[in-house]
């Protein structure tokens, strides 16, 4: 299957049903199937051929969902990039990919420029009106083309890894393991033409899938700029919002807000997250705050799109251990634990989790060597280490590169972040390790505080977490930040500045 069929499909099925909804505009099903052949066709004109690379710089919005189906439909590539990257990091990727054209939204016409002029990109091509003068997409008058049928094995687009243990690497996705992953979604998720899908992470991230499963199902798309918890409860209540796929940190958000008690919420039936677990005792609050909306949580990678899912019945039913887990694998697919042999470790035994199935990337962008390091024997090697109990649940239990060896023993920093987040003044923790001279590594906390609450003392923590995990486990020192911890763009906390923070600063005292 290609990508293209999802949006065929909504607009024969729900010609004159609302498709998007940005702000004051909205479109129907049939005007965005005849404005993506027509910006398809701008897009021929320019030159943009078989198989070219075409790059999307924008926030979310209705004209970035229009550029996700024009480009594979005039037969090109589609490079989504971060928003939040440097000019520097930008050019890197748009070179590497070998892009010709960047699309680029109003927010970003000084870094399009900018990328030009270096010669990163050949052309630009703006895609709302504000940008003054120039002629953005969507006012071209370019003649309707026919779709350019893509092989459902053949590359659809290029995720770029945020390139936290060195330079980032393209994923090529497949127009199947794109429309894999949707359609596995949907198998497990409810959702049909009624629902209406608010986009609550950024869509150049594959965790804003939402933008193919919502369109496959004909449904409703509400874009917002935005994701904190109080503007994401508004959208819900102007759109009648079904459907939100977002962070536990933005659904804490969301939680604390005093609008839930003043909005009107009622059409709200789902609350994915994913990026990581959501800590048990945010999750008691949520469901408390949220009586009647069912969560539903999803584990993934760039490599290995949405692999394992929490079902609402497991939040609602299963026993408490199981919500610190990441569900089970997703129909369609399979998942290993593996020791460093590669060889499958029994139930209950930490290993690194492996996976294959047709969501699994085809490779990394002129990145051979890499390739052949994750994916080995027909499984893709995630990087995580974890491990499954006897009914199937998986639980990550760190990155492999983040466990921390204390005094000899193995310390996994999510199971002392979850004894962390029970804590009733801590918003936010992060554990690292940091190098000790008795221990070798010492377990380090790095906590943001709920607002107004007292700073507690390394002591005070490590007796908290002890009634939660073994005392080796417990922190040994705490750092209190006033800031928010760094996240990447699908929610994940970066612990490499965390790290990094803590050198300059141990630099500097020596």
């Amino acid at each position: 299957m290609r990508i293209t069929q999802a949006l065929v499909r909504a607009a024969t099925v729900r010609s004159e049903g609302v498709a998007t909804i940005d702000g004051e505009r909205t479109h129907s099903w049939d005007d965005i199937l005849q404005r993506v052949s027509r910006i398809a066709g701008a897009l021929r004109t320019i030159g943009v051929a078989k198989g070219d690379r075409v790059a999307i710089l924008s926030n979310n919005s209705d004209r970035f969902f229009q550029a996700y189906f024009a480009i594979p439909w005039a037969g090109g590539v589609m490079v989504p990039l971060n928003t939040r990257l440097a000019v520097a990091e930008l050019d890197f990727q748009l070179r590497d990919a070998g892009v010709g054209l960047l699309l680029y939204g109003r927010d970003f016409d000084e870094t399009a420029r900018r990328l030009k002029a270096a010669g990163a990109v050949t052309h630009l091509l703006p895609m709302d009106e504000e940008q003054k003068g120039s002629l953005p997409y969507a006012a071209l008058n370019g003649d309707r083309m026919d779709e350019c049928v893509a092989e459902r094995a053949s590359l659809a687009g290029i995720f770029y890894t945020g390139g936290t243990t060195g330079l980032p690497k393209g994923v090529m996705l497949s127009h199947d393991n794109l429309c894999t992953t949707a359609m596995n979604l949907m198998a497990v998720i409810p959702f049909d033409e009624s629902c209406v899908n608010l986009h609550a992470s950024p869509m150049f991230h594959l965790a804003d899938i939402g933008i193919l499963f919502c369109t496959l199902s004909g449904g409703t798309h509400v874009f917002v700029q935005r994701f904190d918890g109080q503007n994401l409860l508004g959208a819900m209540a102007e759109h009648g919002v079904t459907h939100c796929f977002t962070v536990p940190a933005i659904i804490d958000q969301m939680v604390q807000s005093p609008l839930v008690d003043t909005l009107d919420l009622s059409a709200l039936r789902l609350l994915g997250y994913g990026g990581s677990a959501m800590p048990v005792s945010k999750y008691v609050e949520a469901r408390a705050r949220f009586p009647a909306v069912d969560f539903i949580q999803g584990f993934g990678q760039t490599e290995m799109p949405a692999a394992t899912f929490l079902s609402p019945r497991a939040h609602r039913d299963a026993p408490d251990h199981v919500l610190a887990s990441v569900g089970k694998v997703c129909p369609g697919y399979e998942i290993r634990v593996v020791d460093k042999t590669g060889a499958e470790v029994p139930r209950g035994v930490t290993g690194e989790i492996v996976g294959r199935g047709d969501n699994v990337m085809m490779g990394y962008w002129n990145r051979p060597e890499e390739t052949a390091q994750v994916k080995r024997a027909g499984w893709l090697h995630t990087g995580d280490a974890g491990y499954m109990d006897e009914a199937g649940y998986i639980y990550i239990t760190d990155r492999l590169k983040d466990m921390i060896i204390t005094g000899a023993e193995n310390v996994y920093s999510q199971e002392v972040e979850n004894a962390l987040n029970w804590h009733p003044d801590i918003a936010e923790a992060a554990v690292i390790g940091v190098p000790d001279e008795k221990w070798g590594e010492r377990v380090h906390a790095v906590i943001v505080l709920r607002e107004g609450k007292n700073a507690p003392t390394a002591k005070e923590v490590a007796d908290f977490c002890r009634q939660h995990i073994a005392g080796y486990k417990c922190p040994k020192s705490i750092e209190i930040r006033s800031e928010p911890l760094p996240r990447s763009a699908a929610g994940k906390i970066l612990k490499g500045p965390l790290r990094d923070i803590y050198s300059a600063r141990t630099e500097r005292t020596t």
